[in-house]
């Protein structure tokens, strides 16, 4: 199942390959994936990201200060990878099952990857959603900068699972909107974080207690961490081992905070 797997509380965190492991996990197993997978944008490989804290004046050395945090896949692979693993996916999801993926903004030519991967999604799911991370003012980038993200959401054909009854539920996330935040991340933090909440909104609407998410590009854990407090079991798997190592740490602290209020 991988090179290591770590079982802390309801979570199972499992260092390797998506593509490896994904076939080892057990049909209909899952009841949502929410993942932010790489973009192929090679950040952190002499990028605006790569200089953000240099250009902000945190760091001694002016903009050659060595911060470079690359991303695993992160480069022209990334967009074969996604596609490869959304079979994987769908067989993983039990009935009515929900698919949630982070991806960029718009841009990018003639062929805009959110619109891609959206095709690519409804190939192999119904295509549900896109949803609009509206994460305020200013993105990086120039022209028109980026100031948001989206989530593109689709389901197991057959079926969906939905349990909010308020019916007020929009498709855009406006800036703080339950407890969302932006992070900027600091040079020993994972490049490319998620606020937990971002993803604990969206297993609160597809979920239900004591059901699984699964991340398959876990990164430091967020989405670990809002299965956890929401009383869900977890399933995350990440390549690279510093930041498997770092969602040790904080799904370990996550683990403790519930003991300590239970």
């Amino acid at each position: 199942m991988g090179g290591r797997v770590e079982q802390i509380g309801n979570a199972t965190l499992i260092l390797g390959d998506a593509l490896e492991v994904l076939p080892t996990l057990d049909a209909g197993s899952v009841h949502m994936v929410f993942t932010d997978p790489p973009y192929g944008h090679n950040n952190n490989n002499g990028d605006l990201i790569h200089r953000w804290e240099a250009a902000l004046g945190r760091l001694p050395g002016g903009e050659d200060s060595p911060l470079g945090r690359p991303i695993a896949n992160d480069g022209a692979e990334a967009n074969d990878l996604f596609r490869a693993i959304l079979p994987e996916l769908n067989r993983a999801l039990a009935s009515k099952g929900c698919c949630c993926c982070c991806c960029c903004c718009g841009g990018g030519g003639p062929d805009p990857q959110f619109a891609r991967w959206s095709l690519w999604l409804d190939e192999v799911f119904a295509f549900k959603q896109m949803v609009i991370w509206d994460k305020g003012p200013m993105g990086m980038g120039w022209h028109y900068r980026r100031s948001y993200e989206t989530v593109l959401v689709a389901e197991k054909r057959g079926g969906s699972r939905w349990y909010d009854e308020t019916d007020r539920i929009e498709n855009i996330i406006r800036p703080g909107q339950y407890g969302i935040r932006k992070i900027i991340p600091d040079a020993e933090e994972h490049p490319t974080p998620k606020p937990p909440a971002l993803a604990a909104h969206f297993m609160r609407l597809h979920t239900r207690q004591g059901e699984t998410v699964l991340d398959p590009f876990m990164g430091r854990g967020s989405t670990g961490e809002a299965a956890m407090g929401l009383g869900r079991r977890f399933i995350g798997i990440e390549i690279d081992p510093k930041w498997f190592d770092a969602s040790c740490e904080r799904i370990e602290n996550a683990q403790r905070q519930l003991r300590m209020f239970a």
